[in-house]
């Protein structure tokens, strides 16, 4: 016998409220959690069209004010061609240019290297580890040998790695033909798709997109900023410091900073380490210190000031996003963690508004 809808109501009525509330958001946050999952897995099977279209978003936030700025002047076409042409010169310049002075100092650089290891022997003999003579002893003939024992190996991995070498360019022109069309025509690709929704939904996804779109861009500007001014003092610091291998270990620094709070401190013990084998224990403690002086200047000053232009999240949240990311996909992963959560914060703060304005594109 079916209850009656009195007796029904009297059921429902001795839920807790406030259980009642936590199980609606449970299915709500169950529900996000399958969508996102089902999201994952399908970017998973598509990896590398996503990484060319990621890529070719950063190109084009990154680029494209710079074509808005010559536009004003010349045609569209040829504001883009000059873009395109000034940035690949830029980085086929840095590319000739590392390569130059490595190629010149390679002889000099060598025998430093092999002198610092010496040194490193000699200060690991004396205070304050006192290690026995035998523990360190012919430390570069020890290098040669291993790499001699494990020689097959490395020729192995190395030519497992050429077809992933082939992917990455194969991605990178594929990102470069996105990134063209973005930067020439991506306001009128997004009408085109706006056009296509329901029309109640029009206003408010353009307005979503537009947000979406501002909060990735700024964070992208920023972030360049960022790393630039991070390899910049690294690159003073280590010219007053007569550290070898400067320019690319200055590289390293720029693309290590796209990783929030990890990047930077693993690029600088890299050039520690250098440091150490060329200069010197007392100079890689001097390069170690810039560990503590970049993290301060970029918290307290660069972040805050550049990061303004995107969505503002918790130091915390950067932290819980980058390594979250870094698991999940690995490297990749933590590159692109915070950009997603800061689009996505902002995404959600302009659903929960309702109504507004749209955002400059």
């Amino acid at each position: 016998m079916r209850p009656s809808p009195g007796a029904r109501l009297r059921s429902a009525a001795t839920v807790p409220r406030g259980l009642a509330v936590a199980a609606g958001y449970a299915w709500r946050v169950l529900l996000l959690g399958a969508l996102g999952y089902a999201v994952f897995v399908v970017l998973q099977r598509v990896e590398f069209v996503a990484a060319a279209v990621f890529v070719a978003l950063v190109l084009t936030a990154v680029l494209r004010p710079l074509t808005n700025l010559l536009a004003r002047g010349l045609p569209r076409v040829l504001a883009l061609v000059l873009t395109v042409v000034a940035a690949a010169a830029v980085l086929a310049g840095l590319l000739a240019l590392a390569v130059a002075l490595e190629t010149s100092h390679s002889a000099e650089l060598g025998t430093e290297f092999h002198g610092g290891l010496n040194r490193i022997e000699r200060w690991a003999q004396g205070p304050p580890l006192h290690l026995p003579a035998h523990t360190v002893a012919d430390l570069p003939s020890k290098v040669g040998k291993f790499l001699s024992a494990h020689r097959s190996a490395l020729v192995s991995t190395a030519l497992s790695n050429a077809g992933r070498i082939f992917e990455v360019v194969t991605g990178t022109a594929l990102a470069l033909f996105c990134a063209i069309f973005f930067i020439y025509s991506g306001d009128r690709m997004w009408d085109w798709f706006v056009a296509q929704l329901p029309t109640g939904g029009r206003p408010r996804c353009d307005r979503v997109g537009r947000v979406a779109w501002r909060t990735f861009a700024g964070y992208t500007r920023g972030i360049m900023i960022v790393s630039a001014s991070n390899a910049l003092l690294v690159a003073v610091a280590l010219l007053v410091l007569q550290v070898p291998l400067v320019l690319p270990l200055t590289m390293l620094e720029f693309l290590a900073s796209f990783v929030p709070l990890v990047g930077s401190p693993v690029a600088l013990a890299v050039a520690s380490t250098v440091a150490l084998a060329t200069r010197g224990p007392w100079t890689a403690l001097l390069v170690l210190a810039l560990i503590v002086v970049i993290g301060q200047i970029e918290g307290h000053v660069l972040q805050p000031l550049v990061m303004s232009w995107a969505a503002r999240i918790h130091p915390v949240a950067v932290a819980l996003s980058v390594a979250a990311g870094g698991l999940v996909v690995g490297v990749v992963g933590a590159v692109v963690a915070v950009p997603v959560v800061s689009v996505a914060w902002a995404v959600f703060g302009e659903l929960r508004k309702g109504s507004g304005g749209g955002a400059e594109r």
